[in-house]
């Protein structure tokens, strides 16, 4: 049956992309179709979901949600972004972040509100209230936004307003994000922009740090050709120059140096993001930031625009060692991730914030991999700078020997943000290195347990796949969740990194959340017996015995085109690479014009020859439908052997919108150890005409 042509889903302000069947002749037709972008892809696949599932984004009558954005990860995954609007009002900590993979494919969501919003919008004190008590929590303020009218995703929902407000507050600067209540006046929350370092009171350029180095720069400017946004100059913001682009003399009070130090060591930071982690640049699309050096205090920061270095109490030597540029340059990656650096609960997420830092100084460090005569790598935070006489700032192996806490526990919302980071820094440790590894210093547990580490390279990449599904409201327990989920999906098929990150997370007393996923399996990835992604043609068989009665639609493997009707998508693009099984792949811009008709059509898989011992099956299925639909339209699975056959999947239509959603099957196939098997994959449109899809991808057999 021929349907109208699919639309957009109303409930976003973005539209859903659907390909275009054009017939090509001539020298077009021996031209392949440009390859699809994964993040276009992933927006489209992110959007169909929230559009057909309101109920699961906690979306409420009166919101509107956009998308704000897809950043690319490691290995294809794609995260994107949502933002949300209730009654036109920008709602604070109502974020979200729908995980794909390279195909459009949907693996998870990472959402941090609990309930549907429902509050009034009318505000009983006036802006200029709200204002005067923001300023109030600032000692010198020198500037201040007009506050904003908003709603907190607090419960069923909160009026506030919000004003950012600028100056110094202890001698220390500031860009304090206040939070006043709309109906009380009274202050709900405040954040600070401004992370600092401390918590406390040819080769032809010569560091401080590193020796002579060759740094990257403009010919007589300290910017970097290479790298958008990044230079580095004075106080006043201006970027250093000079005749040559021979910089520094080596000593460490001087400011020239203190550049050389500052841009060796955020470039190399920009290249670990770029080919460990799978970042492209420190804001995720390519840009950094300006650097400034020669900060009157013991003391280095981020204040959300610039990183910004101060010198150690002795007056010796600039703070900018490796460790500390990068981590201030990390507060920059965590604000530019989704749920920014704002939020969480009293100082957690803010301790997380700091902890970022810190792993990303490791990271840094182990990257460059220097020797030990210059700025070897280590888990220690800012040593080399001895910023206030006292060797590191931080430990992150045992953040007890410094005073800082090593274990979570109910109180590290209320500790001070650069204690906080105790907890997640010794994740980390964990997670990279194991609580006793062959070499490096061995790491307490708080649960006594043994944790085997899997690298930092590793470690780094879930820690950014972590990241990468923040929100607002970011905390231990919801990045378990997310390293979790990261893990899974940076690793399929095996169960070690994955159970690694539930090691270290209860190692450091973040026990196992609530709706949290399975590792699976056991500690080695299985070996595996037959795999197809449908990439190329591996000897399916369609209509293998002649007995199909489809009249349009039949199983294809090709590119699928995405469709959808009223929202409810039905053909969806393929759930890994490009390719898939389909019913019709050529759906083009009609939802109707290649979807299953007249009843049913088979495939089946070549013979596959299997082995003795414990087997199972794994593939990636979807089913969509219209309301129009019934009972008699299915979607089956079938394992047939010498022996007989049996049913691994039987997914059946019913009188109701069916939104595509690929999805994961797992089957115990032991009982066929020994013998050969084929699949049967079975779809049909079998009772009165409706529009049904159906699609069959990543099909693996392992043994284990």
């Amino acid at each position: 049956m021929r349907h109208q042509t699919a639309i957009g889903a109303a409930a976003l302000s973005v539209g859903l992309a659907v390909a275009l069947s054009v017939p090509a002749t001539g020298a077009a037709a021996r031209t392949a179709p440009a390859r699809p972008d994964p993040r276009t892809l992933a927006a489209d696949a992110a959007d169909r979901l929230v559009a057909a599932k309101p109920a699961e984004f906690k979306k409420a009558p009166e919101e509107k949600i956009v998308r704000r954005g897809v950043t690319s990860g490691l290995r294809g995954l794609q995260h994107v972004s949502y933002d949300r609007y209730y009654d036109d009002l920008p709602v604070y900590g109502g974020d979200f972040v729908v995980t794909t993979d390279a195909g459009g494919g949907v693996l998870s969501t990472s959402l941090g509100q609990t309930r549907k919003l429902d509050v009034s919008t009318d505000a009983e004190i006036s802006a200029a209230q709200a204002a005067k008590t923001s300023r109030a929590q600032v000692s010198e303020v020198e500037s201040a936004s007009a506050p904003r009218l908003m709603v907190m995703a607090e419960g069923s929902g909160r009026l506030v307003y919000e004003t950012v407000v600028t100056g110094t507050h202890e001698k220390a600067p500031t860009k304090l994000h206040v939070y006043v209540d709309a109906k009380t006046g009274k202050v709900t929350e405040t954040w600070d922009e401004v992370r600092d370092a401390a918590g406390a009171a040819v080769a032809d350029d010569q560091s401080h740090y590193h020796g002579t180095v060759d740094i990257s720069t403009a010919a007589t400017s300290m910017t970097d050709p290479l790298r958008s946004g990044v230079r580095c100059g004075g106080q006043n913001g201006s970027t250093y120059t000079g005749t040559d682009s021979a910089w520094g003399n080596g000593s460490g009070t001087n400011l020239e140096t203190a550049c050389v130090d500052a841009m060796y060591a955020v470039q190399k930071q920009w290249d670990m993001l770029g080919s460990w982690l799978g970042r492209n640049g420190l804001n995720g699309s390519g840009g950094g930031f300006p650097m400034r050096v020669g900060l009157n205090q013991a003391n280095a920061f981020w204040n959300g625009s610039y990183t910004n270095y101060g010198r150690n109490s002795a007056g010796t030597r600039q703070a900018t060692s490796a460790d500390v540029v990068a981590h201030e340059n990390g507060h920059a990656v965590f604000s530019n991730t989704p749920g920014g650096a704002g939020g969480g609960n009293g100082n957690e997420k803010g301790g997380m914030n700091e902890s970022a830092g810190d792993i990303f100084g490791a990271l840094t460090e182990h990257y460059m991999n220097e020797p030990a005569s210059l700025d070897p790598p280590d888990y220690l935070v800012g040593e080399e700078v001895d910023l206030v006489g006292s060797g590191p700032i931080r430990n992150m192996y045992n953040p007890a020997a410094l005073g800082d806490p090593n274990c979570y526990s109910s109180s590290i919302p209320r500790t001070e943000v650069h204690a906080a980071a105790g907890p997640q820094n010794h994740w980390f440790y964990l997670l990279a290195e194991g609580s006793n590894p062959a070499s490096g210093p061995a790491s307490p547990t708080c649960n006594g347990s043994t944790v085997t580490g899997i690298g930092i390279q590793k470690a780094g990449q879930i820690f950014m796949g972590g990241l990468n599904r923040k929100v607002t409201s970011w905390s231990h327990a919801r990045a378990r969740v997310e390293t979790v989920n990261a893990a899974l999906e940076l690793f399929p098929g095996s169960a070690t990194e994955c159970n690694a990150v539930k090691a270290a997370w209860s190692a450091v007393s973040v026990p196992e959340q609530s709706g949290e996923q399975s590792c699976g399996g056991g500690q080695q990835p299985p070996d595996t017996v037959f795999s197809d992604g449908f990439e190329s043609a591996q000897g399916w068989t369609t209509d293998p015995d002649g007995t199909d009665t489809a009249t349009a639609g039949a199983w294809e493997r090709g590119t699928p085109q995405a469709t959808s009707w009223s929202g409810t998508s039905l053909q969806l693009a393929a759930a890994g690479g490009s390719a898939g099984l389909v019913t019709g792949a050529a759906a083009g811009s009609d939802a109707g014009a290649n979807d299953l008709d007249g009843g049913a059509t088979t495939v089946r898989s070549p013979a596959i020859a299997l082995p003795a011992g414990t087997l199972s099956l794994r593939f990636s299925w979807y089913l969509a439908h219209l309301n129009n639909s019934s009972a008699d339209d299915y979607l089956r699975v079938r394992v047939v052997g010498a022996n007989g056959s049996s049913t691994a999947l039987s997914a059946s239509g019913a009188a109701t919108n069916r939104a595509g959603s690929w999805q994961t099957a797992t089957y115990d196939l032991s009982a066929y150890a020994g013998q050969s098997v084929r699949l049967v994959v079975e779809a049909a449109d079998a009772g009165a005409a409706s529009l049904v899809e159906a699609g069959i991808d990543n099909v693996q057999i392992a043994a284990s």
